[in-house]
């Protein structure tokens, strides 16, 4: 019994030096909190908003009296009423610049910043970026603590990261978690390379930093993902390199100067890259070229895959946005391109994006020729482009689709344009129905090639995995 309980004792021992132990990797923050949480700042906003109110009729039941009276007599100008809102930033200079969310003062008619030591300051808007979301703002403030900055470049996937922030008003809240990914591209976000974390954050973090565990600012947190409107583990950081080369250009220049060439483009995807004779899925294949663009003087063509641009490889589409808006407007560049199974360099002069440009709609073009035949080996019919077309189009060439067969291998619709084959690297421009047959009856039945595509206004490529037997 003696023995039993000496053994009791010292696995007990022994579980808990383990647990010591453990306790003793995790890291500390008190040190980095203490640090650097003074130059945290709570930032509250108000925004004045009016609405008009229609007028009341009593008494009056007819509608169309109703309506001639809403018609003719003013709306009254309604009463204010003011919208609070909530964010964080943090202290670049001790004179009192402060970087945070462009959202978060957005439409701001006043701006406040509070200190940790409990001061308050009125904040005047220096300049701010909506394309990477980053706001620049000061206060009259002199000796003020302030972050300092690491290199978003050296955080590794794992590596444990810190918030400090005012979610839902609860100033110098600290939360932490780990890198879960770099470089995330999100919806409508083309010009940042996201940091994915798991840190909890929540409304009122945004516009504060992100630091590594050595107390230097990595990130500024922007947005979360979330069905709930709360934490869900998906939290996205602007890197600290990307906000600064932004809030230098808005302090000198009051906007950001970034570059454009003119291309549409969509991601590289493996049957996409076995198509092309590209021997990996990798750079942005242009789907379109804007008349007079850099892009179109300098030479690059539909169809062509860039994988270089100046000394930064495009290894997916994203990337090359980033690229070109990171390149100064004016900058000669050489450009590699994958073309017809050979890579080329081509040089081009950088422009300068002025706004956002809006995709065009995807509506479908009928094809008027209407005649039907027998489907080929894609399950679709399709008919040469008339010259009434080809005129409405600005098309040389082209084969429309008119009808698609439920048994469809190609992801095509009525009315797309079929303009160029492409296999192991090889382009055919189609301009006959005899010539799209001749090309699928050459081809194995679990071949893998691509067609470009007009629908509509817009161009796209779409590959096709296996043909149905030759009968």
């Amino acid at each position: 019994m003696q023995s039993l309980r000496k053994f009791l004792f010292l696995g007990l021992f022994a579980l808990s030096a383990a647990a010591v132990a453990q306790a003793r990797e995790l890291p500390d923050f008190t040190r980095l909190v203490e640090q650097q949480g003074p130059a945290v700042v709570n930032i509250s906003t108000t925004q004045t908003i009016r609405r008009s109110s229609l007028p009341q009729f009593p008494g009056i039941e007819d509608e169309e009296m109703l309506e001639f009276f809403r018609r003719f007599i003013p709306r009254s100008p309604g009463v204010p009423r003011e919208s609070h809102s909530l964010g964080s930033g943090f202290v670049i200079s001790d004179n009192g610049y402060i970087l945070t969310n462009a959202h978060v003062i957005e439409g701001a008619d006043e701006i406040n910043v509070r200190l940790t030591d409990k001061r308050e300051y009125k904040a005047k808007i220096i300049g701010a970026d909506k394309r990477t979301d980053i706001a620049l703002i000061k206060i009259e403030a002199r000796d003020l603590r302030t972050v300092r900055f690491g290199k978003p470049g050296d955080l590794r996937v794992g590596e444990w990261v810190v918030a400090i922030g005012s979610p839902f008003g609860f100033d110098n809240t600290v939360t932490a978690g780990i890198v879960s990914a770099k470089g995330r591209s999100l919806p409508q976000e083309n010009f940042v390379p996201f940091i994915q974390t798991d840190v909890a954050i929540n409304p009122g973090n945004s516009g504060g930093p992100l630091f590594n565990l050595q107390g230097e600012v990595v990130g500024i947190n922007s947005q979360i993902y979330s069905r709930t409107g709360g934490f869900m583990g998906l939290s996205f950081a602007i890197p600290i390199d990307v906000a600064l080369d932004v809030q230098r250009q808005l302090r000198d220049k009051g906007h950001v100067s970034r570059g454009r060439i003119g291309v549409l483009i969509q991601e590289v995807t493996r049957d996409l890259a076995t198509s092309f004779g590209l021997d990996r899925p990798r750079g942005a294949l242009v789907n379109s070229v804007e008349n007079g663009s850099p892009a179109d003087r300098a030479g690059i063509q539909a169809t062509d895959i860039i994988t270089r641009f100046g000394s930064k490889t495009v290894e997916s589409s994203s990337d090359l946005p980033r690229i070109v808006g990171g390149t100064a407007p004016g900058s000669r560049v050489d450009v590699e391109v994958w073309r017809k199974g050979e890579a080329r360099v081509l040089d081009i002069t950088v422009g300068e994006l002025k706004e956002d440009r809006v995709a065009a709609r995807d509506t479908s073009r009928e094809g008027r020729s209407g005649a039907s035949g027998a489907a080929n080996r894609l399950g679709i019919v399709v008919a040469e482009l008339s010259e009434e077309q080809k005129r409405e189009m600005k098309l040389p060439n082209g084969l429309v689709v008119t009808q698609v067969r439920a048994e469809a291998r190609a992801d095509v619709r009525r009315g797309d344009v079929l303009l160029r084959f492409i296999h192991r690297g090889k382009q055919t421009e189609l301009k006959s129905v005899g010539q799209l047959n001749r090309l699928l009856g050459n081809l194995d039945k679990d071949a893998v090639f691509t067609l470009q595509v007009r629908r509509g206004d817009n161009m796209a490529f779409v590959t096709i995995t296996g043909l149905e037997d030759q009968g």
